[in-house]
């Protein structure tokens, strides 16, 4: 049976206990999301991918080279199928395979990017409503600011056509539309 996002999100809440790992994990669906809808495809598709991907990080932070293999594993533990895609998706992101498709590819750069961007919301004087791209590319630029956000990564938006400049501002408009959730 198909996963809907109603499960995929309880899922993530039995099997995730730090709050802010969960709002991660919702701060890039929404980011998958605002990114299907620039590239017309399914935002539903996309965010699933992006809420999921991060389903064994607490099972798996000992063990990386599991990581994103256990989340496949657990799925279907549960019984739940999300298809080939999201699947793809979910193991690129974890460095499984190297990313290919725009969905791969784009889950791959947003990834990292989400944390540089919360990280900025923490010291952005009005937060996350007020960020603009450019806020994000100088603190990008940084490299001492948010060090474990993978620049390369980031920067791998570029092969989805995007200029940083787009990848930020595509990052942040999802973001924003749920930051009642993120609390930024």
């Amino acid at each position: 049976m198909t996963m809907t996002r109603e499960e995929a999100e309880q899922l993530v809440r039995k099997e995730i206990s730090n709050e802010n790992l969960i709002k991660h994990m919702l701060a890039v669906e929404a980011a998958m999301r605002e990114l299907a809808r620039h590239f017309d495809e399914d935002p539903d598709e996309w965010g699933l991918a992006g809420l999921l991907h991060d389903l064994d990080y607490e099972r798996t932070e000992d063990d990386p080279d599991k990581h994103g293999l256990l989340t496949l594993e657990m799925l279907e533990e549960e019984g739940k199928e999300i298809g080939e895609e999201k699947r793809q998706a979910i193991k690129a992101h974890a460095g499984q395979k190297e990313p290919q498709g725009k969905m791969e590819k784009s889950i791959y750069a947003v990834d990292p990017l989400t944390g540089l961007i919360v990280a900025g919301a923490l010291v952005h004087p009005e937060g996350l409503e007020e960020m603009d791209a450019e806020f994000v590319k100088n603190r990008y630029e940084e490299n001492s600011f948010a060090r474990s956000a993978d620049r390369g990564a980031i920067k791998s938006c570029e092969e989805l056509g995007l200029s940083l400049e787009e990848f930020f501002a595509i990052t942040l408009s999802g973001m924003r539309k749920i930051n009642d959730r993120l609390e930024l």
